[in-house]
């Protein structure tokens, strides 16, 4: 297991590295002078020239992109070129709203997507996995978007249960009823996601129903109960468990359009803001935080496996 562990880890720290400076690279693709975006359309040539130099952005890409991750390794991301204030402290103002967005989707994403999709996979051909099913590919392609506004306009703005916009920190007044801001994005976010989980635990369902040691357990007169839960489910899961790992990530920069629709103070609508003004450092750091928290997850997930399945081979 360690040695499983340490080669993972060694995997994960030179894809870090070929995506850190892919992601230099291609933010630095951006059309735009931050110079000029900072100082407007009134700026002249020699100011705009004097602020790229204070800046460092006169330098050649390879420099700056050695600067650059140099100071990222001793957890420097740089300065904020818009905010004028380091890129961790931007990122930790928008970190909570994201996370907390990412966690109470995840739980949506749970206890919706398993169970009905448990739920389909027994009923298999019924009418009841033809609606579940079917319902899934719809839910799982419509926008967004479109389901947080009707969340909206039906339960904020028509029946006025729960607040439309905005998100005061759980540190603030109100403490953790503040959470009640989160439950409409949440669902909104969580529609596609746990139609997505619903067909693909169905579908691992039922592939690891067909295996012999399952039919071997029905043979030894084992309850239908217990050959869903210990024999199928539980195998099930290590697909499942997978694609959890990457749903929790992908929620994170997934918000975007959700954070906007809601006008929540998360990540998401920090990076746009950020691209429309110029700000490579906030780009570059966000983008950064969310590779390696991607290859964090990943690498959970690929250890859950053995305690799932013993008989899996960590190589």
């Amino acid at each position: 297991m360690l040695g499983f562990i340490v080669k993972r880890t060694g995997a994960a720290l030179a894809t870090l590295v070929a995506a850190s400076v892919l992601i230099f690279m291609f933010i630095h693709l951006i059309p735009g002078e931050p110079a000029a975006v900072m100082l407007g359309d009134a700026a002249t040539p020699e100011q705009v020239a004097a602020l790229r130099t204070r800046l460092g952005l006169d330098e050649p890409l390879i420099i700056q992109y050695f600067y650059w991750a140099g100071n990222a390794l001793q957890g420097d991301l740089g300065r904020s070129i818009f905010f004028d204030e380091p890129v961790t402290t931007v990122i930790a103002d928008g970190a909570e709203t994201s996370i907390l967005l990412a966690s109470i989707t995840m739980i949506w994403v749970v206890l919706i997507g398993v169970p009905v999709g448990v739920i389909a996979a027994m009923r298999r051909g019924s009418w009841l996995d033809q609606g579940l099913s079917g319902l899934a590919m719809l839910l799982a392609s419509i926008p967004t978007f479109w389901v947080g506004l009707y969340l909206i306009l039906v339960f904020a703005a028509q029946l006025g249960w729960l607040p439309s916009s905005g998100y005061p920190s759980i540190f603030d007044e109100g403490g953790l009823a503040n959470l009640r801001y989160l439950i409409l994005p949440s669902l909104a976010l969580a529609t596609p996601n746990a139609a997505l989980i619903l067909r693909l635990t169905r579908a691992s369902m039922l592939d690891v129903s067909k295996e012999d040691y399952v039919r071997t357990a029905r043979a030894k007169g084992i309850s239908p109960r217990q050959v869903t839960v210990r024999h199928i489910l539980r195998n099930a899961l290590l697909v499942v468990v997978s694609a959890f790992g990457f749903t929790f990530a992908a929620l994170i920069s997934e918000a975007v359009v959700t954070e906007t629709v809601f006008a929540l103070p998360g990540i998401g609508r920090t990076v746009v803001q950020s691209i429309l003004r110029r700000d490579y450092p906030v780009i570059q750091g966000v983008i950064l935080v969310i590779v390696c928290l991607y290859l964090v997850l990943n690498l959970l997930v690929d250890i859950s496996y053995r305690f799932l399945d013993p008989r899996v081979e960590l190589e």
